[in-house]
């Protein structure tokens, strides 16, 4: 099959793919290849002894959370005893925000890409600021987790079967519609969802307290949906990954030692360099001194051409990240020219209803010599601290000539003679 040809094959999966929240589960019991002593991470695969401190911080407070620990002192000689099973998300159908990390009894939302029956999954979204994703771990950080993992993972997991699944990709189509990029501005995505759950939640609540209480944590923590939202980009992409002569990336993810791109034609390879810098805007009392390089799985929005790639979409997400409105359109104008296509359900209004850029490919990232760009929450390098602001960075060139030098040796081999 020819590049061009691999390519549209690529495009036309993921254009046809659907994304529809069905469940809440337990991670253990959906997430391939999870055992009772696994801790899956954002980003590419990494060591213990490679990790960054908020990494640490938030795997520190799930060994509390699992009951593995008592201490927070005790977390790290766990950790780094071997005892304990570390991957990469990505590397088990699922993804995972910041430091991403998922151990075995944190509840998982459950998407299904129908089309091409994947389903992939991420874990329940903590809000913003000190939550255990950003490195956080204190008694306040984890008593909210325990609540959400049982009684809210609960009540949610009984109004989504209620309402026979929610469709995420409809829902991402209106709200780019509507001023959201859906990977920092969330806030007509996320009231969207609380409109579609809400009436199955006061139907299905054992009192109004009940219901109120889990209406108002999502709908107040203005990114409820980005958890849904990044799981359904990975169904979507994941249709798209395995077709031989392919060059259109399919994953990009940070780990805050890392960052990694995966290539649709080069199979589950990771194409790895160190993670980027975030330029950005810090809460009170933090400035760049204080922060880790680039982390999460949620450039996966990206990847499927939301993000940074929808950003004229979204002119209000530089008062949040930083930079201009006319910068913002730039940035997505940019991003059309290192992709194979545009989306046929994500239309961004100002560019007269045209499709978000869709299907980075590395010949083209390598050609121009621009690299895609991410807008990012910016955690605190040391463990335990959370979010300390957010901002823009991009990816680093090295994945994309690494992932291109790969992709030409494979094709080598492919034709030279027997």
């Amino acid at each position: 099959m020819s590049i061009a040809a691999a390519n549209r094959e690529c495009l036309k999966r993921l254009n046809e793919s659907t994304a529809t929240l069905v469940d809440v589960r337990k991670a253990v019991d959906v997430i391939p290849g999870m055992t009772d002593r696994s801790v899956f991470h954002a980003g590419p695969p990494v060591t213990w002894e490679r990790m960054c401190g908020p990494m640490k911080g938030a795997i520190a407070g799930a060994c509390l959370f699992e009951g593995w620990v008592e201490t927070l002192a005790e977390a790290e000689p766990l950790a780094g005893s071997g005892a304990l099973h570390f991957d990469s998300l990505h590397n088990h159908r699922a993804c995972g925000p910041m430091s991403g990390i998922t151990t075995p009894s944190m509840m998982v939302n459950v998407i299904r890409n129908d089309v091409h029956r994947i389903e992939t999954y991420c874990n329940l979204y903590e809000g913003i600021g000190k939550v255990l994703r950003h490195g956080a771990n204190t008694p306040d950080v984890l008593e909210r987790l325990r609540w959400m993992n049982t009684e809210l993972a609960a009540l949610l997991k009984a109004a989504i079967h209620r309402s026979g699944g929610i469709d995420i990709k409809n829902i991402v189509a209106q709200a780019v519609q509507m001023g959201d990029e859906m990977h920092n501005r969330n806030k007509a995505s996320n009231s969207l969802l609380t409109l579609a759950l809400a009436p199955h939640l006061v139907a299905v609540a054992k009192s109004p307290e009940d219901a109120v209480r889990a209406i108002n944590f999502i709908d107040g923590s203005g990114h409820f949906i980005l958890n849904s939202v990044m799981p359904s980009c990975k169904a979507m992409l994941d249709a798209g990954a395995g077709i031989p002569d392919s060059t259109i990336v399919t994953t990009i993810a940070r780990n805050g030692t890392e960052v990694g791109i995966r290539v649709s034609g080069t199979g589950g390879q990771w194409f790895t360099a160190p993670a980027p810098k975030i330029e950005g805007v810090y809460f009170p009392g933090f400035g760049p001194d204080d922060a880790n390089p680039d982390i999460g799985d949620s450039a996966i929005t990206e990847t499927m051409g939301l993000g940074s790639c929808a950003m004229a979409a979204a002119p209000a997400i530089v008062q949040y990240v930083g930079g201009t409105p006319q910068k913002a359109v730039e940035t997505t104008l940019r991003s059309y020219e290192i992709t194979a296509g545009e989306h046929d359900t994500f239309k961004i209004p100002a560019l007269n209803f045209r499709g978000t850029p869709l299907g980075i490919d590395i010949r083209k990232v390598v050609e121009t010599g621009f690299t895609p760009v991410i807008n990012t929450g910016i955690a605190c390098r040391r463990p335990g601290v959370g979010q300390i602001g957010a901002g823009i960075t991009a990816v680093p060139m090295e994945c994309f000539e690494k992932a291109l030098e790969a992709f030409a040796a494979d094709r080598s081999k492919a034709v030279s003679p027997a």
